[in-house]
């Protein structure tokens, strides 16, 4: 494997996004012995905000499961981070620190279902999550996002399967589940992530139209107040299985999503070192 990183031996991995997935991804990586910098944007619009590293950008620092991530103020700073065991978010839609870090693996995890600038000369070994990707053509290798059998299967030469704008079930629901902007406005939530809510309650408001829960549960994941919409903007989700530890762990799906970046980084990269207990 390439020698890049803060120290030889460690492989740096550069993941684009911070959100649930892209976590579930650095998590798993940081936990293998990957120096992990993830890129945001300046107000991201993650929905399960206790387990996205994103919350670094508003916070400073933020925990996942015991992993640790750090805001830094550039390239510098994230390498100083991720030499003391922690994860580094930095702040950079365009992911240009990618040029100046050369990590030996690239994961763009944004989940735009579209590229948005990820291309397979980037590093020694670039990965994409889900629709919008060709491997072989922009990438190296795709990961399956789509809930169902092929969940987190590595794709070697061509697509995921195409984005049907329907969301996977979770507890017996699928759309049902997703809360979405009424209207045009800053959105404000009355309820917390964790709280238990009855079919039509009112979970937040956007310029004083109300969003209401379709299905009785727990509220797995909310956008953080004065965050900007638009209509059909995904503001949270609720949790038919109403579990609330769930709310504050890694999701299953990041965990299979995560297990296929790693099959694909050992694939690609030959192999790398296990982190030493």
């Amino acid at each position: 494997m390439p020698a890049s990183g803060p120290s030889v031996g460690r492989p740096l991995a550069v993941v684009k996004g911070a959100g649930d997935l892209a976590s579930g991804v650095a998590y798993r990586l940081h936990r293998v012995g990957f120096a992990v910098v993830l890129t945001e944007i300046p107000a991201p619009t993650v929905v399960r905000r206790p387990v996205s590293f994103a919350e670094a950008v508003h916070f400073g620092r933020w925990t996942v499961e015991g992993v640790e991530a750090v805001r830094a103020s550039d390239a510098g700073e994230a390498v100083a981070i991720t030499a003391q065991g922690r994860v580094a978010v930095v702040v950079d839609p365009r992911a240009e620190i990618v040029g100046v870090l050369k990590p030996s693996l690239l994961v763009d995890a944004i989940i735009a279902k579209r590229n948005l600038g990820t291309r397979r000369d980037l590093a020694p070994a670039v990965v994409a999550l889900g629709p919008g990707f060709t491997a072989g053509l922009d990438c190296h290798a795709v990961i399956e996002t789509m809930r169902g059998h092929s969940l987190g299967r590595v794709i070697y030469s061509g697509a995921a399967i195409p984005n049907t704008g329907i969301p996977g079930e979770v507890g017996g629901f699928g759309a049902e589940r997703v809360l979405r902007a009424p209207a045009s406005g800053v959105f404000t939530g009355s309820v917390a992530i964790g709280d238990t809510v009855a079919a039509g309650d009112v979970v937040g408001h956007v310029e004083g139209t109300s969003v209401r829960s379709n299905i009785s549960g727990v509220v797995r994941g909310l956008l953080r107040d004065g965050v900007e919409v638009t209509p059909g903007f995904k503001v949270g989700d609720v949790d038919a299985r109403a579990e609330r530890e769930h709310c504050f762990t890694i999701s299953d799906k990041a965990l299979a999503i995560a297990g296929g970046v790693l099959e694909a980084a050992g694939t690609l990269l030959g192999g790398f070192r296990l982190a030493e207990s």
